[in-house]
């Protein structure tokens, strides 16, 4: 992954979003200096971290947040996101039974407790902006008019066949902008997270029919309508020719209107990142972590 990013920054990509829980942020943070000692200045990057679930008590936040600081090798950050939006985790590679033992629900006074340690960042001008990941509209609705610093983007799972219109729109409306993970559907994800229900957007007829007309990939496809949708896609490559050709995928021919309004049909709602093992009552299925019913879910 280190040599990636680099591989990437050569190419011409300046926004790097990285994790406490991806485990690499000191390897990236080495591959970061090598950039600009390459002669790309530190104000042309935009780098990204993410608190993890297990560091949302208030004495943790600020030094997992140095942690990472540090490891990234970096004086501040462009943007930093609470990761999840309660404070489960689960060990790397966990199975789909394994649950957080002090897992528990959404519950807005915690989350404001995390988000009240992030603005203090913002104010001694560690980091730039910062920003929610894997909300609801329900949680948003509660969580937006306390926090004092709003955030500046919502990374939520969006691709064509998990369009989230609803939320999107929310997000929009309220002034966030979305980050989409899974820009591609997300063919690498953990097996805990497959169900036999789950569609591949490359292979759907529509997204392979306008690839064929381009004479692109089904992935550019799917990256040209993240954009011109007005969302930033974040897709993850370690080949270089890959790298490239995501860049070239939002700086060539656009989709034509048609093709967006086609795409925006599609009509599937196929979430891959279920996430089942942050649930925290015996008994829930995934959907309790996402308040499909509009409400949120109790803790």
């Amino acid at each position: 992954m280190a040599e990636a990013v680099i591989a990437a920054a050569e190419v011409g990509y300046r926004h790097f979003d990285c994790a406490a829980v991806y485990g690499n942020e000191a390897l990236i943070g080495r591959s970061l200096q090598t950039i600009m000692r390459g002669g790309v200045a530190r104000e042309d990057l935009w780098v990204t971290s993410k608190l993890w679930n297990n560091k949302h008590a208030e004495g943790d936040v600020l030094p997992a947040f140095r942690q990472s600081l540090g490891d990234l090798q970096l004086d501040y950050l462009d943007l930093y996101l609470i990761h999840w939006p309660f404070p489960n985790w689960h060990p790397p590679h966990a199975d789909v039974t394994s649950r957080s033992p002090n897992a528990r629900g959404f519950i807005l006074e915690e989350y404001l407790k995390v988000w009240r340690q992030l603005e203090k960042l913002v104010e001694i001008g560690l980091v730039r902006h910062l920003g929610v990941s894997n909300m609801t509209i329900p949680k948003l609705k509660v969580f937006l008019p306390e926090a004092e610093i709003k955030p500046a983007v919502h990374e939520t799972e969006l691709h064509p066949h998990f369009q989230q219109p609803e939320l999107f729109q929310f997000t929009v409306d309220h002034g966030l902008l979305p980050i989409g993970y899974c820009p591609l559907g997300s063919p690498g994800r953990p097996e805990r997270d497959r169900t036999p229900d789950d569609t591949v957007d490359m292979e759907d007829p529509v997204i392979v029919a306008i690839a064929q007309r381009l004479g692109v990939h089904t992935a550019a496809v799917c990256l040209k309508w993240a954009v011109q949708r007005g969302q930033i896609p974040i897709p993850m490559s370690a080949k270089r020719r890959n790298i490239l050709a995501n860049l070239q995928a939002v700086t060539g021919e656009p989709l034509t209107n048609e093709d967006m309004q086609a795409l925006a049909a599609l009509g599937q709602d196929c979430r891959l990142v279920k996430a089942p093992v942050f649930l925290w009552k015996e008994g829930q299925t995934w959907e309790a972590l996402w308040d499909l019913d509009g409400e949120i879910t109790p803790p």
